[in-house]
């Protein structure tokens, strides 16, 4: 964990160096300071001697600016060394997002990496600052004070020494119990994103459902865990406070008390005795320091795991070592391909599947929710890898291809249409980044979304609110098939991208689409009959198995259960999960 964490620092090496150096400078400068007292109290003021007061005064003066310069630089380069860790840690760990396979993100929720990215990152941040800085600080200070108060008097110092010995024990005590429920507390900042993000991005279905108060008392119920966690975790650190103060009275006491006695006989002089006060303030002070230290690492520790399993998972699907760079032609081939999506399962999503389909048909894909039809077409742009079998894109196994290349060749319009913040040209350009105005108008027209798009005041420059949420659910499908359109892909999946289009515009793209494009081939997953009755052929799923692969007189003639379902429809509606009867 560690290693994986210092590979972040990076270019702020140098200033995760210099840090503790310059607070080091700052301690001997501190340490300087009380035993130069003690010279002026004891040769300066009690014989007289305003030279000599003037003398170690002015080198008092030095090494307080000396120590302010050290303790302003360390401040500076350790902001300098965390913050640049903390945004190094963002940046590689949405980076490794990206290379994710969808297997490897199904482990981690949306909410649990938003808060892997802000929350535990932010602690991380602040336990590096604080270890730059105090961990270097606290022990220097200590050991400094320690050498220089038995220096003095080694009788008077050991009262620290066995004050520290105490308090270092009970630190490592109130600690340990203290990490147990840190270790816990950051997880349940899972539950909390989770339910802010959902509830703010349902917030229409929560109002137009009236469910505001259940919403915000589960809100209340997950801040509710963290504040208990938090309370338990804190009732374990709050009594290092008052052991600190009650050491510290003790040992001025016992070393006034001591000192005062050595004075009158003369073993000690006023001097001495001041700068052992001073150094049991520094010692005691570090050992608070310390304590900080110790809290804080013990809560950035369960983050940094977390951290750590972000960046440490292995992205389950690769590049081969010498990957294929083109796509020949849009032709598919499932050559009896078993799937499941959790390794070694008995159970599989789709079972032997053979399939063959020449390049630029058009293939309508049916059947009930949960037969498996999108985990099908996954297949095909290698968003998964096959657990039996091969799946071969233009006569090549897609394991083969360099997945970008793959990927750029095989368009998908998803069932849950995403539309980002911005213009509507800056949407479309997703499919293609350098598609002129004219391209991505085009685009839009074979998707039957030029017209409503020049109703808008600003047109093609109309502002896409986050989601979409400003454009109907029809618009937005079309919107996300004129983007894959601009890919100018050689396979093109729509995954029921037009269940909220009405059935006279999702004729028109599929007559756009069948003279327009003629040699992609089009793989369309429909709940209703009509809009794939005129594809080339149409795969009927039934529980991850082919039921039926044929043309639609082909399957009207043979398949029983495409003829319920198509008579269902025609004679009074219903979709594929109603047959016929019921």
């Amino acid at each position: 964990m560690i290693r994986t964490l210092a590979k972040q620092v990076k270019e702020y090496r140098n200033a995760s160096i210099a840090t503790p150096l310059f607070m080091l400078l700052e301690v001997l400068m501190e340490t300087m300071i009380p035993f130069l007292m003690a010279s002026i109290i004891d040769n300066g003021v009690n014989t007289g001697d305003i030279g000599h007061i003037y003398r170690v005064g002015g080198l008092m003066i030095v090494c307080a600016l000396i120590g302010l310069a050290g303790g302003m630089l360390g401040g500076r380069f350790g902001a300098k060394a965390s913050a640049g860790l903390a945004k190094n840690l963002r940046a590689s760990m949405f980076e490794h997002i990206q290379s994710f396979s969808f297997s490897n993100i199904d482990k981690f929720s949306p909410a649990g990496l938003v808060t892997r990215l802000t929350t535990d990152v932010t602690n991380i941040q602040n336990a590096y600052q604080m270890i730059l800085k105090m961990a270097m600080r606290a022990p220097a200070s200590i050991i400094c004070a320690l050498v220089m108060a038995f220096m003095i008097n080694a009788r008077l110092a050991s009262i620290y020494l066995v004050a520290a010995l105490i308090l270092g024990t009970a630190l490592i005590f109130l600690v340990k119990h203290a990490t147990r429920y840190f270790q816990q507390v950051f997880p349940k900042y899972d539950d909390l994103n989770a339910s802010i993000e959902e509830n703010v991005s349902a917030i229409r279905v929560v109002k137009a459902y009236v469910r505001e108060d259940h919403e915000t008392k589960k809100l209340n119920r997950a801040s509710e865990n963290i504040y208990k966690l938090f309370v338990k975790a804190e009732h374990n650190v709050i009594i290092n406070g008052p052991l600190m103060q009650f050491t510290v009275y003790c040992c001025i006491i016992l070393i006034s008390w001591i000192g005062a006695k050595m004075i009158v006989a003369s073993s000690l002089s006023t001097g001495e005795l001041m700068s052992l006060l001073t150094y049991c303030m520094n010692i005691l002070s570090s050992l608070m320091m310390l304590s900080m230290i110790f809290v804080m690492i013990s809560m950035s520790m369960a983050s940094a795991q977390r951290i750590c399993e972000v960046l440490n998972e292995e992205p389950e699907l690769a590049n081969p070592e010498h990957p294929v760079m083109e796509v020949v032609d849009g032709s598919i081939r499932f050559e009896h391909v078993n799937f499941s999506y959790h390794k070694g399962s008995q159970e599989h999503v789709l079972t032997d599947i053979c399939l063959d389909i020449h390049s630029g048909e058009t293939i309508g894909i049916i059947g009930g929710t949960g037969s498996a039809k999108t985990s099908l077409v996954n297949l095909i742009s290698r968003l998964y890898d096959v657990s039996d079998g091969a799946v071969r894109v233009g006569g090549t196994d897609v394991r083969d291809y360099d997945m970008e290349v793959l990927r750029n060749q095989v368009a998908v319009v998803l069932q849950k249409n995403v539309l980002f913040s911005g213009s509507i040209y800056e949407n479309l350009r997703w499919g293609n980044k350098e598609a002129t105005e004219e391209e991505c108008q085009e685009a839009c027209r074979l998707a039957c979304a030029d017209d409503f798009i020049r109703s808008f005041p600003d047109g093609y420059n109309t502002h896409i609110e986050q989601g979409g949420s400003n454009v109907s659910g029809g618009q937005k499908q079309r919107l996300c098939i004129a983007r894959a359109l601009l890919k100018n892909p050689k396979i093109l999946i729509l995954d029921d991208s037009t269940s909220a289009v009405d059935t006279a515009t999702d004729a028109k793209i599929r007559r756009a689409f069948r003279e327009d494009i003629p040699n992609t081939t089009k793989l369309i997953i429909a709940q209703r009959i009509s809009s794939v009755q005129d594809a080339d052929r149409i795969i009927v799923m039934e529980e991850g198995r082919i039921n039926g692969f044929g043309t639609h007189e082909e399957l009207l003639a043979s398949n029983e259960i495409y003829r319920e379902v198509y008579e269902s429809q025609t004679n009074g509606g219903g979709d594929f999960d109603e047959k016929a009867g019921d």
